[in-house]
């Protein structure tokens, strides 16, 4: 698709915006750049309620963030598995019956820097949760005629092409787009923000971020297999835990503390997190918030005894019965990381 044709001059801001590759602010107490992209520092998060908010939700950006007309945009649907081609304005899309939903969105490479080989890699702030607010993709699917031999459904977004591999793009199983996927156009009560697919994306709960295709322009819906080269391998988000807190944390000695932090899976909700103060020699049961699907918050009460440097560990249990591991294979794409991660602190 042409994206010169949705948008206009007057949509783009003077040159000097267009230096970084993300609009928003990018404070270094918020983020930790990494090229295009930018991941949210867990501390950051302390007292932020369930929903991470926009300002402080990470960017993953394969080029640039675009600037994008609502007025002029146009979403195509089109492929062997529709009855027809249809067209959808902005209008349109907010015009059709909405749904919220609380989802997490993760990048397949957080935690890819944990695996030691790659310095520059994400920690563990490439996932925020927000609350999403659009319409149903199986909606927008039946108003252009789902074919009953139709089998896969590709999203591409408007963004720069990537590296002679073209727009970003990723298929879902028409069964999967039936399902639970939106598009997208609020985030956290708001229109959605340039940097997180203004004006609509998709949201593929319980898949890997780059499914969620930002600044949706088109949707392919095909009678046989479509070709994913942006797609990782792999579609479910392992378990993870993370602590609010700096790296290093430095906490005073001898005075209670309250340790919090957020454990998530892909594959269910958690059922139990687990913190040790103490290096991994003993494991004491967290008060988490239960019922929750996205990400599960959770704290620990802490007196500390000893002073100096030590290690903090948090492991979760999914309803799946998928418990984080001690250790966990390598990966050479840096995909999916699981492990128990140690968070050094300092006792003073």
């Amino acid at each position: 698709m042409d994206r010169t044709a949705l948008c206009t001059l007057g949509d783009i801001p003077p040159l000097s915006a267009h230096r970084s590759p993300i609009v928003k602010p990018l404070p270094a107490d918020l983020f930790t750049t990494r090229g295009s992209s930018a991941e949210t520092r867990w501390e950051a998060m302390a007292g932020q309620g369930y929903h991470t908010p926009n300002d402080r939700f990470f960017v993953g950006n394969h080029t640039t963030t675009p600037f994008l007309n609502a007025h002029s945009w146009r979403l195509r649907l089109h492929g062997d598995g529709l009855a027809g081609p249809r067209l959808f304005t902005y209008a349109d899309l907010r015009r059709l019956p909405a749904r919220t939903m609380d989802v997490a969105i993760e990048c397949a490479d957080n935690g890819r820097s944990l695996f030691g080989h790659r310095e520059d890699g994400w920690g563990l702030g490439g996932i925020g949760v927000a609350r999403w607010r659009g319409v149903p993709l199986r909606t927008v699917l039946a108003l252009a005629g789902v074919r009953p031999d139709a089998v896969d459904v590709l999203a591409t977004g408007l963004d720069d092409p990537v590296d002679g591999r073209g727009h970003v793009r990723h298929v879902v199983p028409l069964a999967k787009a039936l399902d639970d996927v939106l598009v997208a156009y609020e985030m956290n009560g708001v229109t959605l923000p340039p940097d997180h697919g203004y004006p609509a994306r998709l949201v593929v709960p319980g898949w890997v971020g780059i499914a969620s295709v930002k600044w949706l322009g088109d949707i392919e819906v095909s009678t046989r297999p479509l070709d994913n080269p942006f797609g990782t391998g792999v579609t479910t988000p392992s378990v993870k835990s993370a602590f609010e807190l700096p790296r290093p944390a430095r906490i005073p000695f001898g005075r209670r503390h309250v340790l919090r932090g957020r454990s998530w899976s892909g594959a269910g909700a958690i059922a139990k997190i687990e913190v040790s103060t103490d290096g991994g020699r003993s494991w004491r049961k967290a008060f988490h918030r239960r019922g929750t699907r996205a990400w599960t918050p959770w704290h620990l009460e802490w007196c500390p005894r000893e002073k100096g440097p030590g290690v903090l560990l948090a492991r979760a249990v999914d309803h799946n019965g998928y418990r984080q591991p001690e250790f966990t294979a390598y990966d050479k794409m840096g995909y999916l990381f699981d492990a128990i991660v140690a968070h050094p602190v300092i006792v003073e």
